[in-house]
């Protein structure tokens, strides 16, 4: 089983990367690029074929590891 945790700063957490990503775009000539979030990204693979078990594992992952959850959200994908 396959699966995709896509991990973004919280709203109102200043995204200092994000913003230099933003002004370095501009110096590329790419104008009208504003608001640039970055995140990341884990594609996993999983053994079993209990979606919900999965599913439990992978949050359960984002809590104690992948995630700060203080100021990051995920979101889990199960494909």
């Amino acid at each position: 089983m396959k699966a995709r945790i896509t991990v973004t700063l919280k709203n109102g957490v200043l995204d200092p990367q994000g913003k230099a990503i933003e002004h370095a775009l501009s110096g590329l000539g790419f104008d009208g690029v504003g608001q640039v979030r970055q995140g990341k990204v884990f594609d996993l693979e999983l053994a079993g074929t209990d979606k919900a078990k999965a599913e439990a594992d992978l949050k359960a992952m984002c809590d104690k590891l992948l995630a700060n959850t203080v100021i990051e959200n995920y979101a889990v994908e199960i494909a």
